[in-house]
């Protein structure tokens, strides 16, 4: 991934000819380039940008005050884990009840509500969405701040963007996992011993049902923490998504990798996770040496 990364960011080309003004001449930009270690060949750069990454060092911002990149992701870090948390439960509060309900009565008039919501929420584009919902209940109806990042009111149309797509897959993946639970013979058996059809559905299917589930979520976490990239754009969200953004458009090589370095460290822990409650959700599965 740091080559990768490495590599990318610079297909995107020299920042020197952003830091220079609009008059500046070539040897002006050629001295820019050269105080930003830019001007040595791609190996000798890879090999001093992966020995300061091994040492905590992901380099400095080549814009503005230049900033350390780990000091900036860290002070944008706040902001998208806020965003990605209450947009995650809305998911969860929303996709769950949801797919339960359409699997326990498939067939009839709320499973197809269901899955036509679930069809929609996942083809609608978010940028779409979020300008539609900014016109309609900030713009319109003037109940909603358009933008910007404060108290709960900023939260509701960036985190409703956000959890369209999450609450239509968690919705589809529970009602799909839950009708393949509900005909095996241990849920024929808790019925026969005269459990609850409220205690077999909530306890001993929806449990079983959830490994597909945490399976999504532990994968989108980190894009819902990275924020999305267009949801923060559009609504002015100060998160790492909106960061990474910038770092591209002004091509600030330090600052982009160390965001998307961060993704991919966030990426393997949810993965850690995510194995971890595969054994808690199901005893059955055990890892062994």
């Amino acid at each position: 991934m740091t080559i990768i990364v490495f590599l990318l960011s610079r297909l995107t080309g020299n920042p020197a000819i952003f830091l220079v003004g609009d008059y500046a001449t070539d040897e002006d930009i050629a001295r820019i380039t050269e105080q930003l270690g830019l001007d040595r060949p791609l190996p000798e750069q890879y090999r001093i940008f992966l020995s300061n990454a091994l040492k905590g060092d992901l380099g400095r911002s080549v814009t503005g005050d230049r900033k350390p990149a780990v000091e900036i992701v860290l002070s944008r870090l706040p902001a998208s884990l806020q965003l990605a948390g209450v947009a995650l439960l809305v998911s969860v509060l929303v996709g769950l009840p949801l797919g339960v309900l359409a699997a326990r009565r498939k067939g009839s008039f709320l499973d197809t509500s269901a899955r036509v919501l679930a069809l929609l929420g996942q083809s609608v584009p978010p940028f779409w969405l979020g300008i539609v919902l900014m016109y309609v209940f900030a713009v319109w109806l003037r109940l909603l701040p358009t933008s910007g990042f404060g108290g709960i009111k900023y939260f509701i149309l960036p985190a409703i963007t956000m959890s369209t797509v999450t609450v239509a897959a968690i919705t589809r993946l529970t009602r799909s996992s839950m009708l393949d639970v509900l005909n095996l013979e241990y849920i024929k058996l808790a019925r026969i011993k005269g459990l609850s059809e409220r205690v077999v559905i909530w306890k001993h299917v929806l449990r079983n049902s959830l490994i597909p589930v945490v399976t999504f979520i532990g994968q989108f976490l980190p894009i819902m923490i990275t924020g999305a990239m267009v949801i923060e754009t559009v609504f002015s969200w100060p998160g790492i998504g909106r960061l990474a953004y910038e770092a591209a458009m002004y091509r600030d090589f330090p600052v982009l990798q160390a965001v998307v370095l961060f993704v991919t460290l966030l990426f393997v822990f949810c993965s850690l996770v995510v194995d971890i409650l595969y054994a808690y959700l199901d005893p059955r599965i055990r890892y062994t040496g």
